[in-house]
């Protein structure tokens, strides 16, 4: 009671704290900014992005954003003509690097070209040679369909964000006549982060204001649906302002916050309300309140650790997103029971006396089924255990089928124009995924290995993998140097009767270079460094592939490549996005496998019983198999979202388990049996977890709304879990508890029904 007695004495003092914390974190809550950068998915020295931003630093800026629309005749001069206004005013957009813009009106009528150039243009064989360079990157193997390629400047030096960038080239893509689709990984990145930061708003607010009326439909008392907005909204702001000075920044999986954080406030405050109402029913209000913390004090401190250590398992993932995610979310988690200390007895205690949570509608009905369920699962302990173990071997097998998606266009809608638009490049440009393969060369033109450079882009073009998947467009520096391999004569060189005659003769290799330097001014620097020694071959490849064909792809170019340059290695976005999610599945397993050790370790030590610690594991790690095999067997892939399901389910369902516990272990040591002791539980904690487990259920289906596909997933499956997780507690958890036996008579030393440095030990017999 000195617990409950002191926080009723200082609610004032702790609600201006909890105040004036809240209004000092106000300013560096709203300076944390979301990092949109590729890099902010990445750890920092991870070979991939090192990788990446070397070729970037070498060959110029690698943002790519093409935008492509269908013409009648894309080599007609008509079109040809509209191509170049079109192209001047995409190039005029801030942040596009107007100079380095590839279009067929530059290729094919090089304004820069003069002398023996502008002759070599008006060749047939030269246009079919620059249509055949040009095919799957600025026109279609129709002949139909133009692309404009854009490079996007580096992001330090654009004028704009590169939001505003997208979002003005999408603009001008809408205007044109016909309309063009926009695509490339850049613009992916850009779509991602928006709807994640749309969707932390908007969703984590209908969410909360749909669980908000729940609960007013439950307890009809507007005061016990402030109190939970109050911690929900004092919580996500501590928890920006500290984020935002330690410097840790929002990821791409932030938008999951406020979610989360919900879940857990409303969690903790259903379970505080419905035993303070039960309290209320004999006592007056002070003598309630102190009685509900002083009961709920060592829990609520047990289910905020082991809470953490779910979410604090996910720092073992090699995906930067998710560690942190982790950081952010075991803050968050260990908040909400502070906050819970610091407002809630000023918000209990203030005001009016009758201002008390009325009975849940249908109370009387939901207590009835408890009863029966607990009578159900203390007559038939064989048919549970045989069931699980059933259950279990289902789960297992689905395991077993798991597989992680790389096609990024899945994290969005169908419907979304990021997905339209690739899926238009697919089937008409050869695909949207552009990537690379660069190798160190020697630093002088003259002795480059052209010859080597010319067998291995032969053989990237008839590269094929089993199921025939191959790479749709290969360019190398060889393209260019081949481009116009005889010229004409000059009259000095002519000789003969004939003189007066075109002739042509075979071009130098200095003669092509500089002939490829005004054909295509962009190609030397984009692919070969003279300064640092460095070439690359540009590859583009289908996007929509399963993740083990893409990846198996990526090898087998490096496979191939390594034959010629064994240095060489993969990179680009295409390559960044296709490895960041190939981590998760392992990832997934190794942070379950921590955080089940560490919430094992919590509980033996909150009840010193290693039987208690294993039991409270088995009704929480079940749901998970199920839920999780669930997706194998239904084909649902390892995402960014899915792939934290596992340690942050058991994270949050392990918290039924402390407070049922609670109830139960309270009544067994009053002398109670396990039969009155299970009902005792299921009438006030099975009570609390089910009202509280309604309305988490009925908030996350807002995310079923999300425009983020993992989002919708991760909602989906944590109901799931979290619905598992609280059958287990009430059907299993009562009969696992059947062999669990305290010691002769040893009685609390306090006032508080939890005891947890009370031992209780396994015995055969059922009690």
């Amino acid at each position: 009671m000195k617990w409950g007695d002191r926080l009723a004495r200082h609610r004032w003092s702790l609600l201006i704290a909890a105040a004036l914390i809240t209004l000092a974190l106000w300013v560096p809550a709203r300076q944390l900014k979301l990092d949109e950068s590729i890099e902010s998915l990445y750890d920092q020295n991870d070979p991939l992005l090192l990788a990446y931003q070397r070729d970037k630093r070498d060959f110029g800026g690698d943002e790519f954003v093409l935008v492509a629309y269908e013409s009648e005749d894309a080599t007609s001069q008509a079109e040809l003509n509209r191509i170049k206004e079109f192209s001047d005013q995409l190039s005029e957009v801030p942040g596009v690097q107007g100079e380095s813009t590839q279009d067929l009106w530059k290729t094919l009528r090089n304004p820069r070209a003069t002398g023996i150039v502008r002759v070599a243009l008006r060749l047939p064989v030269t246009e079919r040679a620059l249509l055949d360079l040009g095919k799957h990157l600025i026109v279609g193997e129709d002949g139909k369909t133009v692309c404009l390629i854009l490079r996007l400047k580096d992001e330090s030096q654009s004028p704009v964000s590169r939001g505003e960038t997208i979002r003005r080239i999408r603009q001008l893509a809408e205007q044109h006549d016909p309309p063009a689709v926009v695509a490339g990984e850049p613009v992916q990145i850009y779509d991602m982060f928006r709807y994640v930061d749309q969707d932390s708003w908007w969703l984590g607010l209908a969410s909360s204001i749909l669980m908000m009326g729940v609960i007013l439909f439950f307890f009809h008392n507007l005061r016990w649906v402030v109190l939970p907005i109050l911690i929900i909204q004092a919580t996500l702001l501590w928890t920006c302002g500290l984020l935002q000075l330690s410097g840790i920044r929002l990821s791409m999986v932030s938008s999951m916050l406020t979610s989360l954080i919900t879940v857990i406030a409303i969690a903790t405050t259903t379970h505080i309300t419905v035993i303070y109402r039960e309290h209320r029913n004999t006592l007056d209000r002070f003598e309630a309140f102190k009685v509900t913390f002083a009961t709920l004090a060592v829990p609520m401190i047990w289910v905020s650790v082991t809470t953490a250590i779910g979410f604090a398992s996910l720092l073992t993932s090699g995906a930067t997103p998710v560690r942190s995610f982790s950081i952010m979310m075991a803050l968050g988690s260990l908040l909400v029971p502070l906050l819970c200390v610091m407002i809630l007895p000023g918000g209990m205690l203030i005001g009016r006396i009758h201002s008390d949570p009325r009975p849940p509608v249908g109370e009387k009905f939901l207590a009835r089924q408890l009863d029966r369920m607990s009578t159900w699962a203390n007559l038939h302990p064989w048919t549970l255990v045989f069931g699980t173990v059933a259950l279990t071997i289902f789960g297992g097998l689905g395991l077993l089928m798991l597989r992680v998606e790389t096609d990024f266009s899945k994290n969005f809608r169908k419907s979304s124009p990021i997905v339209k638009a690739i899926e238009f490049y697919e089937t008409r440009m050869g695909g949207a995924g552009t990537w690379e393969i660069s190798f160190n060369v020697p630093q002088k033109f003259d002795e480059l290995p052209l010859n080597e450079v010319r067998e291995l882009t032969d053989e990237l073009r008839s590269l094929k993998l089993p199921d025939g998947t191959g790479l749709t467009k290969v360019v190398s520096l060889i393209d260019g140097i081949d481009l116009v391999p005889r010229i004409p004569l000059s009259e000095t060189e002519k000789r003969g009767l004939f003189r007066a005659l075109p002739r042509f003769r075979d071009a130098l290799l200095q003669e092509r270079r500089e002939m490829m330097q005004h054909l295509q001014p962009e190609m030397e620097p984009s692919l070969y460094n003279s300064e640092q020694g460095r070439m690359r071959i540009v590859l583009r490849a289908l996007e929509q592939k399963p993740a083990e064909v893409k990846l198996q792809l990526i090898q087998e170019v490096e496979k191939t490549a390594r034959k010629y340059f064994p240095d060489a290695k993969a990179s680009g976005l295409y390559v960044l996005l296709a490895y960041i999610i190939s981590s998760l599945l392992g990832d997934q397993v190794t942070s379950f496998i921590y955080s089940s050790l560490g919430i094992l370790v919590c509980m033996t030590l909150a009840y010193r019983s290693l039987t208690i610690g294993l039991i409270s594991l088995v009704p929480n790690i079940l749901p998970l198999i199920l839920v999780i095999g669930g997706m194998g067997w239904f084909g649902i892939p390892v995402n960014i979202g899915t792939a934290m399901i596992a340690s942050v389910s058991i994270g949050l369902t392990v918290d039924t388990t402390i407070l049922y516990l609670t109830e139960y272990l309270t009544a067994r040591r009053r002398g109670d049996t396990h039969l009155q002791a299970v009902k005792h539980a299921h009438g006030g904690a099975g009570l609390a977890l089910l009202l509280a487990n309604i309305a988490l259920i009925i908030g996350f289906s807002i995310l079923a709304m999300s425009n983020f596909v993992p989002m919708i997933y991760f909602g989906v499956l944590v109901s799931m879990a979290m619905l598992g997780g609280l059958l287990g507690n009430l059907l299993l958890l009562p009969g696992l508890l059947r062999w669990v036996k305290l010691p002769e008579g040893r009685q609390p030393k306090s006032e508080s029904p939890f005891q947890p440095t009370v031992p209780v030990t396994a015995t055969e017999t059922s009690q």
